[in-house]
């Protein structure tokens, strides 16, 4: 008895373990509150957001059609060379086949970065067809290893003797073989397909911009904090994908009890019943899909041969503004984010995807300028830049030294946010992040520039230092401060915060404000050892193909409404004093955290390239804090 109550409560526990984060993510698709941390109320919206929104969507839609064509076209292929492959003698079989398992034992990243290098070498543009050719080039041997087993299971002297009765080799193939090996065709068909549907790795490296499939969409919104969206997307597919498992594995019982009259009766209704259950039903899902597949196929194609190739930030523009520019000036935006100038850098520098626009951090421009990969804007084509405020063009200059290259577009400091509701002392210092009373209550910056500028600071050196002595010292006091840190992380320090799940966070101002109005009990200072201020701007990488409409679109960025737009969208602070201006409600115009007297600040900096060398050692570096 007792043996049997611990077996359920395994099965309970591990049930448990399994649907608990699928009912908490079903949960909050229905929560009115965009954080996780809180829960706002019972709400249907962010399933008719989903709906709407055409980026989630048309990545779902491109996930299948990628998938279903890949799948397609790798089952042709492979079981044409399973049949090959078999006709050859043993020891080119074995040669064959172990040349052939070589991609599936590979690491997928290694299979990812090699196709995307053949195809810059050979200057085919990153786009929807390098991503439907590898993964083809993928699913093949998958489809190799389903088919040769049921081929070897195959007995030729079967189709010899079909052809003996007179029919011809392809009649002989799909009457007598291709019967037998249907199993594993089907086997390949199905493998090739959830592998392409579930592939990141592959897709991640042979992408281009506008071109998302659902696993590269989910990983840019996790990078940056998930939408409420995703939770209803997730929802609903978790959902269908029930449905069909238990369409697929419900039988109607026949067997009802009583006699063959009674039995006779229900037979009818049971075919009725299985019909609708395996067939109708199945179609119509499968219809939906399809039909709004096309739908929104149709909605983000690029028609238009005006059009500007942005390359920006997660979360950084008011998707309507995209709109306006669209239905203003009639050229088509095509939009892709990234989540860090490291992974920005390298898809620019490569050449591989011609970007019209771009929007870097300080430090990554001047990488790009001394590398030769920008474009001086024509300012007599962006007459709104009069609106960006002198002191911000200023200060870019401390990494576009001449104002040739770049447009600031957000700019904002580094701080501490603190819960005054968890913190009894003033907060005025970097060293409250090396308090012990603290411990576990600490979020620091999961990057490395952001996690030595505030070591560096408190130290009373430049966040900017390539002095060894000075980065080891650093270095030892983020070990030092390691047991004491909850997380490092990036975009989350803003929902724990909300949710009081910490008393300190290492944060940016923008965020900062985001989080005050989420919850008035957080507090926002820069320290007096001083901080980073950073500024984003675009600007137009050299290969840019649309120079033109960039220059469109940046004017049209400047124009103080639209620069209002944007910043009541992402609460980074503008540096557009025309939008400034403009801003109704007076405690975020005159807000110190928005918009703070510079001049009555401490020390700030603006982070500067260092060089490979010096990013070598900082690496390095963080390697050992983050491994220690």
């Amino acid at each position: 008895m007792m043996r049997k109550v611990l077996q359920k409560i395994y099965l309970g526990l591990i049930f448990f373990l399994l649907y608990a984060p699928i009912v908490t993510l079903i949960v909050l698709s229905f929560n009115n509150s965009k954080t996780r941390a809180k829960w706002g109320g019972f709400t249907l919206k962010w399933y008719s957001e989903l709906f709407q929104n055409e980026q989630i969507m048309s990545a779902l839609y491109t996930t299948l059609i990628i998938a279903l064509l890949s799948a397609g076209i790798a089952t042709v292929i492979g079981t044409a060379a399973s049949i090959a492959i078999q006709g050859m003698k043993n020891r080119w079989r074995t040669l064959y086949m172990g040349l052939t398992n070589i991609p599936m034992m590979n690491a997928e990243i290694v299979m990812g970065i090699s196709l995307m290098l053949l195809f810059i070498a050979i200057h085919v543009t990153l786009g929807f067809g390098t991503i439907l050719i590898a993964h083809i080039t993928f699913n093949i041997p998958y489809v190799i290893l389903s088919v040769s087993p049921k081929l070897r299971q195959t007995s030729k002297h079967t189709y010899e003797a079909a052809m003996d009765l007179g029919a011809s080799p392809l009649q002989a193939f799909f009457k007598v073989v291709f019967p037998d090996i249907m199993p594993g065709v089907l086997s390949g068909f199905m493998l090739a397909f959830t592998m392409s549907l579930d592939d990141f790795v592959i897709t991640h490296f042979t992408k281009g911009p506008g071109i998302d499939t659902l696993s590269t969409k989910i990983y840019t919104e996790v990078r940056k904090g998930i939408k409420p969206e995703m939770y209803a997307l997730s929802t609903i597919l978790f959902t269908t994908v029930l449905v069909l498992l238990i369409l697929v594995n419900y039988s109607p019982d026949s067997q009802e009890e009583g006699g063959k009259k009674a039995r006779k009766a229900k037979k009818r209704p049971s075919k009725v019943r299985m019909m609708v259950v395996r067939r109708v039903i199945p179609a119509v899902i499968g219809l939906v899909v399809v039909a709004g597949g096309v739908y929104y196929a149709a909605l983000s194609q690029t028609m238009n041969d005006e059009k500007v190739i942005v390359y920006n930030w997660g979360e950084y523009i008011d998707p309507e503004v995209l709109t306006i520019f669209e239905k203003e000036t009639g050229i088509d935006v095509i939009y892709e984010e990234f989540e860090t100038n490291e992974i920005m850098y390298p898809k620019v520098s490569s050449g591989a995807i011609a970007y019209d626009l771009v929007c870097p951090s300080d430090y990554m421009i001047q990488r790009m300028i001394e590398n030769d990969l920008l474009a001086e804007i024509d300012f007599d084509n962006v007459p709104n830049a009069k609106y960006i405020g002198e002191g911000y063009m200023e200060q870019s200059r401390q990494f576009d030294p001449e104002n040739k290259y770049s447009i600031p577009y957000c700019w904002g400091t580094v701080g501490i946010l603190y819960n005054k509701t968890m913190v009894d002392e003033p907060v005025d210092s970097w060293s409250i992040l090396w308090d012990e009373k603290y411990k576990d209550n600490i979020l620091m910056q999961d990057s490395v520039r952001d996690a030595f500028a505030v070591a560096l600071r408190y130290l009373g050196y430049s966040l900017n230092s390539t002095d060894l002595d000075e980065l080891t010292a650093a270095e030892e006091l983020l070990i030092e401060q390691k047991p004491l840190v909850q997380a490092y992380v990036i975009d989350q320090v803003r929902d724990k915060m909300i949710g009081n799940e910490a008393a300190l966070g290492v944060i940016y101002s923008g965020e900062a404000i985001y989080t005050q109005w989420e919850n008035p009990d957080l507090e926002y200072v820069i320290p007096k050892e001083g901080s980073n201020i950073w500024i984003d701007s675009w600007v137009i990488p050299k290969n840019a193909e649309h120079k033109e409409n960039a220059e469109k679109f940046l004017n049209f960025l400047c124009r103080p409404d639209i620069a209002l737009m944007n910043f009541e969208y992402i609460t980074y602070s503008t540096p557009n004093v025309a939008a400034q201006e403009m801003i109704e409600d007076e405690t975020i115009r005159n807000s110190e955290v928005a918009f703070p007297d510079l001049s009555k600040l401490p020390e700030l900096e603006t982070f500067r390239y260092l060089g490979p060398e010096e990013d070598a050692v900082y690496n390095e570096l963080w390697n050992k804090v983050k491994s220690d």
